[in-house]
């Protein structure tokens, strides 16, 4: 009994370390080696990597065609290999990084699109915006990648915010 009281207060004390510790610094999406040619980084590039993976399965973790996507897993491999530009992996660190706020009247295509969908202002699902209205997807098990309309009810309550990540001025400060 002895031992599982000390046991509970060293991971109290670490709990409680982390969660008083500063929170991460945000970071820019950071360009990825090689040939200018080879990743052109235009918003036409990002929606058609997009749009070809409408279809694909819904799996947590997925970050491949082959293995299936989760919402960020799929923003991170259409930006990787659209505008070899490498993103932070999750929704929070998606939002949380340096780039352009966007307006929702201000969209443009291939900006990220963030919601709450789990209530509250908490991030938990993002997308990718390909014009009039729309957005690419990777939703939930037992889905597929797919497009969805801003305007449903369902995305409008749960919408959060959008960033500009081609195009932005925090691309040209990366080192």
């Amino acid at each position: 009994m002895r031992r599982s009281a000390h046991l509970m207060l060293v991971i109290t004390t670490l709990l409680l370390g982390a969660c008083a510790g500063r929170a991460p610094e945000p970071v820019a999406p950071v360009p990825i080696a090689g040939p200018a040619s080879e990743y052109p980084g235009t918003a036409e590039d990002v929606l058609f990597n997009a749009l070809s993976l409408v279809g694909t399965p819904y799996r947590y973790g997925g970050n491949t065609p082959d293995s299936g996507f989760d919402c960020s897993g799929l923003i991170g491999y259409v930006y990787r290999h659209g505008a070899g530009l490498a993103l932070p992996r999750t929704t929070a660190d998606l939002m949380r990084m340096r780039a352009e706020r966007v307006r929702a009247d201000a969209l443009r295509a291939g900006d990220l699109v963030f919601f709450a969908t789990a209530g509250g202002r908490r991030v938990s699902h993002a997308g990718i915006y390909v014009g009039e209205g729309r957005f690419v997807h990777a939703p939930s098990s037992g889905g597929t990648v797919r497009l969805d309309s801003l305007s449903s009810h369902y995305w409008q309550k749960s919408y959060l915010d959008a960033r500009r990540v081609l195009g932005s001025e925090a691309l040209a400060r990366n080192p």
